[in-house]
């Protein structure tokens, strides 16, 4: 069958599921059926043909005034691309409703391009998605038509926000009609007051007598003119009421007598007129009606089981032909008008106390033998059967939708209504399952345990599912505390279980499931630095089956894949697999709120890597506010080193040192994790030598000698201590790089420069600089140079030609190097380059003029110069006057 892009199937949507297994009704797109019976009113139509001029079109009344087939008959009659939408109360989740509006103009022929994307979280949409959205329709020859029918379900402001936001900037290229009980919450006054705006109100859909008289010549009860008129008037011309008294008046003895007589009163006249209409069917078709009132819709088989009979089948077309309130909705599929649904259910409670609740179940238990599991559950919780909806929830491996998908908040809500007393390991497995999604570990824990402890024995049906899940969530467990050993003993379970299983098929249908354990194997294991096999899992992970289930741990999976690279010294790939998590996000309309900050968080550390502070700062400005709430530890270490690094970067080494001081303990990882141990000592390290504390960052590297770009920093700040050993002793010192990228071998070829160069090995200094700059070229790896300390910019002064070639590099090299010693400001770095007016400042005081006297020579006030002086100082990593000077001179700045 061929599908529309996001997913949708274009033919049978009735029978199709969403990628994360929620059905797709046909009925949501299907224009209604216009009957027989109906009337058709040109007055009314015209008005409808005339709002096309302009964007919006309001058909506003009542329930049951007839407004959802008078548009879908003026539909007919139009050539123009038409798209059709019921909107139901879920739709109040933006993502859900943009979910179906793009579903819904896909379906009818409207094409999209498919970067415009679909959402992926039921609770929020993306603004991305939204532009793109407005800006395609925009750029249409022909206006596209969207019709929202029972757009009163629409109370979200944030969905009707999002609506008017695509209106008003698709331009011409989108006419917007909505059929809805009540005024919708977009700005109606601006396109009313701008007569961009058609309203059709109650008065303009009430009957005349003379559309009275048709509507019941169609129905075979000829009325006279009086009786038209005298119908019209009690019910105020409304479409529900005329037909439900044409109904009851066919079977009266004098039908022009009945309809004068009968009480106006609104809930008496509709008690009233649905008895008579509901006493009129056969026993069998009433008892069928009153049961089935309990579904959203129905089908013969569905209807046959909460009937206990088999006879739906011809009930349910009868009903349809004698046009009783009976809608089809395809594939034997048919829905109750809700108004005569609603009011039927009154009566069942009326005349069967208590039967409600027992046919909640017997809906639940038809629908998930169906396979329609996502309209199964909310019947078993009105039935209050929550061990059946545990139970079926688990058998059908569907617990990843509880982390991931359209459906997660939906299916969050409904379990968490589930009494705590409710028993059983499926009870126990799906509240371990929402705690995990809260990141609530001990409780997720706790649970899960009990689960585990009273599974039983044998491999009943349902266990081998029940047992997949408490791997499936102990892999997540293992992810969120760091814990490979948990996670790949889980993983390594979860195989076996399904090898031979008729688990395979479920599966399939649930991808996000292992999505999601490949994203958790994959943290779990690059917590603990085992880069080639967490690689391997999350790689996996990302190229899962596409869809709104899995974009969650497919942008998750290529952000941690990112920081794999960089962390090995690859800072193009690094930023490679960034783009593609960003891109990721963007596709699939992933609200900031459930997106991986880690992919932002890398490309922060690229920019510093590449000298770009202002990129670096806004990556980590965004990462900071997705991550606010996170309790990943990758994701808090990884801010926490990224955060002082681009304090260092900027020349704030006292700063950074108190954010590592400061950073907060990990409390869900159960192991340190040893990578994150080396960032944090290359941090402190550097900011030690910023300081001029050569000595203290040689204790605290002292630690992680293994570490090769730990041995590294060790041996350059053995040098800065004046470790003169340390040059002879270097080949030991720094072990090889091997599979390491150029983010870690340029500084060990520029720190044996050092070392070089520390011997008077003019040619070996010289070598190893040509090949440092030729291997950060293709990465423009620009910090290396800018903190590899004063020495090299003396050789380049003496060997310009070295870096003339390498138009990458900052016009003045290794000007921002560290400090090396205390006191030693004859080698000391400028951390940044002065500004213009800063320079102009150092001249005066190399003049010996005052602070005083700077002022006024330069017309700034004595606080502004005095601001001037800190910033010089700390640029020269000076703390006098004369010191500063001197730098000045020795850096050739005066």
């Amino acid at each position: 069958m061929p599908h529309a892009p996001g997913g949708f199937s274009r033919e049978g949507a009735a029978g199709a599921l969403t990628p994360n297994g929620a059905p797709v009704l046909a009925a949501r797109f299907t224009v209604p059926a216009v009957p027989k019976t109906f009337v058709r009113r040109p007055r009314v139509t015209e008005c409808l043909t005339r709002a096309l001029e302009g964007p919006l079109a309001l058909v506003n009344g009542p329930a049951g005034a007839g407004k959802t087939l008078l548009v879908a008959d003026w539909v007919a009659t139009l050539t123009k691309p038409v798209a059709w939408l019921t909107v139901e109360s879920g739709d109040n989740a933006p993502g859900v409703f943009w979910a179906y509006v793009l579903a819904a103009l896909r379906h009818h022929g409207i094409t999209l391009p498919d970067d415009i994307g679909t959402p992926a979280r039921p609770g929020e949409v993306d603004d991305s998605l939204l532009s793109r959205l407005a800006a395609h329709l925009n750029e249409r020859t022909e206006p596209a038509i969207l019709i929202l029918d029972e757009f009163e379900r629409v109370s979200a402001p944030e969905v009707a926000e999002g609506l008017e936001f695509v209106l008003r900037h698709a331009g011409a290229g989108l006419r917007l009609v909505l059929i809805s009980r009540t005024e919708p919450l977009l700005p109606l006054h601006r396109y009313r007051a701008a007569g961009e705006m058609t309203d059709i109100r109650d008065a303009d859909l009430a009957f005349l007598p003379d559309e009275t008289a048709e509507v019941a010549s169609r129905h075979g009860l000829p009325l006279s003119d009086e009786g038209a008129r005298t119908l019209t008037e009690r019910t105020g011309g409304w479409a529900a009421g005329l037909r439900l008294c044409i109904l009851a008046a066919q079977r009266a003895e004098d039908p022009d007598r009945f309809l004068k007589e009968f009480e106006t009163g609104q809930s008496t006249v509709a008690d009233f007129l649905l008895a008579e209409v509901l006493d009129a069917q056969p026993a069998a078709s009433q008892d069928l009606l009153l049961r089935a009132s309990v579904c959203e819709r129905t089908q013969p088989g569905l209807a046959n089981a909460l009937t206990g009979r088999d006879d739906a089948a011809a009930i349910l077309a009868e009903l349809q032909r004698a046009n009783a309130f009976v809608e089809p909705l395809g594939h034997s599929w048919y829905r109750l008008h809700p108004l005569f649904a609603e009011i039927l259910r009154a009566h069942l409670n009326t005349r069967h106390p208590g039967l409600e609740r027992e046919l909640h179940g017997r809906a639940a238990r038809w629908l998930s033998d169906a396979g329609l599991l996502a309209e199964a559950l909310p019947h078993a919780a009105d039935a209050g059967d929550w061990e059946f909806a545990a139970d079926r929830f688990v058998d059908d491996l569907a617990i990843g939708q509880l982390f991931t998908g359209l459906d997660a908040d939906r299916l969050g809500a409904l379990f968490s209504r589930m009494p705590p007393d409710t028993s059983g390991p499926a009870a126990d497995l799906v509240r371990a399952a929402c705690a995990l999604a809260r990141h609530d570990i001990d409780r997720g824990l706790q649970d899960l345990n009990r689960a585990e402890a009273h599974l039983p024995a044998a491999e009943a049906r349902g266990t081998s599912a029940a047992r997949l899940t408490c791997a499936f969530l102990r892999v997540l467990v293992g992810g969120m505390l760091g814990s490979a050993e948990m996670a790949e003993t889980a993983a390594r379970r979860a195989e076996e279980l399904v090898e031979g299983d008729i688990l395979t098929e479920r599966l399939e249908a649930h991808p996000e499931v292992s999505a999601l354990m490949l994203a958790g194997l994959g943290s779990a294991r690059l917590w603990s630095g085992r880069f080639d096999a967490a690689g391997s899992a999350l790689s996996a992970a990302a190229e899962v089956s596409d869809g709104p289930s899995t974009a969650v741990p497919r942008q998750e999976s290529l952000g941690r894949l990112a920081l794999i690279d960089f962390l090995r010294g690859w800072p193009g790939r690094a930023e490679a697999h960034a783009g593609e998590a960003m891109a990721e996000a963007e596709r699939s309309g992933l609200p900031p709120s459930v997106r991986t900050s880690v992919g932002q968080l890398v490309l922060a550390a690229v920019g510093i890597d590449h000298d770009d502070l202002t990129a670096a700062r806004s990556h980590l400005h965004r990462a900071a506010l997705s991550a606010a709430d996170s309790r990943d530890p990758i994701v808090t270490s990884w801010l926490t080193i990224v955060h002082a690094r681009l304090l260092l970067a900027g020349g704030e080494p006292d700063r950074a040192l108190r954010v590592l001081v400061d950073m907060r303990q990990l409390p869900s990882a159960v192991t340190s994790s040893p990578w994150v141990n080396s960032q944090v000592v290359l941090a402190r390290a550097a900011a030690y030598l910023a300081q001029g504390r050569p000595q203290a960052a040689v204790e605290v590297l002292a630690r992680t000698a293994d570490v090769p770009e730990c041995a590294i920093a060790s041996v350059r700040a053995r040098l800065a201590a004046g470790e003169g050993e340390a040059a002879r002793s270097l080949p030991d010192a720094v072990p090889g790089a091997n599979g390491c990228g150029p983010a870690i071998t340029v500084p060990a070829l520029l720190v044996r420069a050092q070392a070089a160069d520390a011997l008077d090995d003019d040619s070996s200094a010289q070598y190893l600089v040509a090949r440092a700059l030729a291997a950060a070229g293709p990465e423009h790896l620009r910090r290396p140079f800018l903190e590899a300390g004063p020495w090299l910019r003396a050789l380049l002064d003496r060997r310009p030609a070295l870096w003339q070639a390498h138009g990458w590099l900052p016009a003045r090299p290794a000007t921002r190097a560290r400090a090396v010693a205390p006191g030693d400001t004859a080698s000391a770095p400028v951390i940044e380059p002065l500004s213009e007016r800063e320079c102009e400042v150092l001249g005066r005081l190399a003049q010996t003029m005052s602070t005083e006297e700077i002022a006024a020579d330069l017309f700034l006030s004595v606080n502004t110069v005095k601001t001037h002086l800190k910033n010089i100082y700390r640029k020269l990593a000076v703390t006098r006057r004369g010191e500063a000077v001197r730098r000045g001179r020795e850096l050739r700045l005066l």
